[in-house]
């Protein structure tokens, strides 16, 4: 009589009885697997390669603080946008600046809510309107009455609202007219002197390689925390990015745009990133205050408006001073 379990050859595994139930695992040394677990090594393999793949791009996009093709993408439509604009049509770039005042006068007045601080709008937006307009048509002098009329205007729009905090609510009021519009304003008296739209180009320019270059290098090689309490993504390295950017940048844009010596740019790039470096991390401060990442959502990889303008709105005075006083006449 036979056994009833047949002997197996070497190498080879027994075959079940008919009845005998197979219990799902590891298959034996030597034996190929089944068509389902072919399928199955090539999903998990697939798995694997998705899950590292997100990993890596999640590192990437946590070290550079944000999408770094959309970011990119977006500010160089802005950058031709608005120098389009400015070259051909110099009100339209005012028109186009004033426009991106008041959404950032609106996305700061949103966020200061959240602290249960209330900006009277009307003012404030009236106000964001006036100032850059009176700059570029009536100089400095026009901006300190606009900046004057719109504050008085603002105090007293706010103590005649019987809501509580009046003091408080006109404070923060003041505080965003000249944060934001004030400040942006000087980029309107830069326009208003001679050349002005190729000094304003350069300023712009030297504000996009700051950020670029900044953040494309401290993105790959940032290790030292510049701010950590403020500003963790921010690095040394990306800050060494900055101003080796907007050096060659701006020794390009002052021979070839300006006429001016190599050594002018060297010194634009300097205060420019410096400036743009202190409003990025006043802004970040103030959103960390709030307890906010961004100012709002409305620039795809970039955030708010806001979270544009506030290398800019610190950069304009200091392109402006340097414009008029780094050497004799204008640039």
């Amino acid at each position: 009589m036979s056994d009833p379990q047949p002997s197996t050859e070497a190498g080879r595994a027994p075959e079940p009885d008919a009845g005998q139930q197979v219990h799902a695992g590891p298959a034996p040394t030597g034996v190929l697997p089944g068509r389902r677990a072919l399928r199955k090594a090539e999903t998990e393999r697939r798995s694997l390669f998705r899950r590292r793949s997100s990993s890596a791009e999640a590192q990437q996009a946590s070290r550079a603080g944000r999408n770094l093709p959309a970011a990119i993408g977006v500010g160089l439509a802005l950058l031709i946008s608005v120098l389009v604009g400015m070259l051909f049509l110099p009100i339209a770039f005012v028109a186009l600046a004033t426009m991106f005042g008041v959404v950032g006068v609106w996305e700061v007045a949103r966020a200061l809510e959240v602290r249960h601080i209330s900006v009277p709008l009307v003012p404030a937006v009236a106000a964001a309107v006036a100032m850059p307009f009176a700059a570029y048509l009536g100089g400095p002098e026009a901006l300190s009455y606009a900046v004057v009329v719109s504050v008085t205007a603002l105090v007293l729009w706010r103590c005649l609202d019987p809501a509580p905090d009046v003091a408080r609510s006109a404070m923060a009021g003041t505080f965003v007219l000249l944060w934001i519009p004030f400040l942006l304003s000087f980029a309107m008296l830069l326009l208003h002197e001679p050349s002005g739209s190729l000094k304003v180009a350069t300023l712009l320019l030297l504000v996009v390689a700051n950020d670029t270059f900044g953040y494309l290098i401290g993105a790959f090689f940032g290790k030292h925390p510049m701010a950590p309490r403020i500003s963790p993504k921010k690095s040394w390295e990306g800050f060494a990015g900055s101003v080796g950017g907007a050096m060659l940048i701006g020794v390009l844009a002052v021979v070839f745009l300006l006429e001016r010596p190599w050594w002018v740019g060297i010194l634009l790039a300097v205060g420019v990133v410096a400036a743009a470096t202190a409003g990025d991390l006043a802004e970040s401060m103030i959103k960390r205050e709030l307890g906010v990442k961004d100012m709002s959502s409305i620039l795809p990889g970039h955030g708010g408006v806001m979270d544009r303008l506030d290398s800019i709105v610190f950069a304009s005075p200091v392109a402006f001073l340097l414009s008029v006083t780094l050497v004799p006449g204008p640039l």
